[in-house]
Parts: structure tokens; C-alpha cells; sequence
């Protein structure tokens, strides 16, 4: 996100709808590409993304605390993307994690015999 930030500074001036709307597919890949055990993750590194990317494109001029005071205000104006690409990310997250219980679920209930068919 950074480095789509640093793009978008660039190319297009620091757009912020450009930078929300490539975030969103960032988020879908990185809920995707995670490690199955590490899938919790996803949707809670993907704010912490948004928030770094978006500093090329915060704006703020002069000092540190102006600086800061430009991020916080973007954060907050642009706060819909950042709902949006947190919610693509926990969906396919909880999507990914309920079938991984599911497939190591079915080999468990394959092992057990059942009754005999047929028997009372």
C-alpha cells in the first residue's frame, strides 16, 4: 500500500478515491494469499496498510505535527475505504477459515464406524 500510495502521489496527485478503490482488490489478495494458519491476520493487517500507504498522500506540509494532523484527517475522511476493504478482508478470511475446520473435520468423521446398516 505504500507503494500504491507512492504512485498515486505521482501520478495522479495524491488522488484518495484511486488510492481507496486499489485498496479494496489489496485487501481481497492479501485475505486470499495469507497462510492458512495465519488467516486471522488478514483483516487486521490490512487497516494497519491503509494507514501507512496512505501518508505519501495525506498532504500535510511543514513539521512532523502537521504532518501527523494529515494523516489523522485522512484516516478519517477516507474512513468508508478503509471499512470497506476491512470488511472484503474478514469475509473471505471467515469464508477460508470455516472450510479449513470443515476439510479437517471430514477425514476425522470418515475413520469412525458407524452402525451396521441394516441392524437395530
Amino acid at each position: 500500500m505504500v507503494a500504491i500510495g507512492l504512485l498515486d502521489r505521482l501520478l495522479l496527485a495524491g488522488s484518495p478515491t484511486v488510492y481507496g478503490a486499489l485498496f479494496l482488490p489489496v485487501c481481497a489478495l492479501t485475505a486470499l494469499w495469507v497462510r492458512e494458519a495465519d488467516i486471522v491476520t488478514a483483516p487486521i493487517s490490512v487497516p494497519i496498510a491503509f494507514a501507512a500507504g496512505i501518508v505519501p498522500i495525506a498532504g500535510g506540509e511543514g513539521g512532523l505535527g502537521s504532518q501527523v494532523m494529515a494523516v489523522v484527517t485522512a484516516l478519517a475522511v477516507h474512513a468508508g475505504w478503509l471499512y470497506g476493504g476491512t470488511l472484503v478482508a474478514g469475509v473471505i478470511s471467515c469464508v477460508r477459515k470455516v472450510r479449513a475446520m470443515a476439510r479437517r473435520r471430514r477425514p476425522a468423521d470418515r475413520r469412525r464406524p458407524g452402525p451396521p446398516i441394516g441392524r437395530r
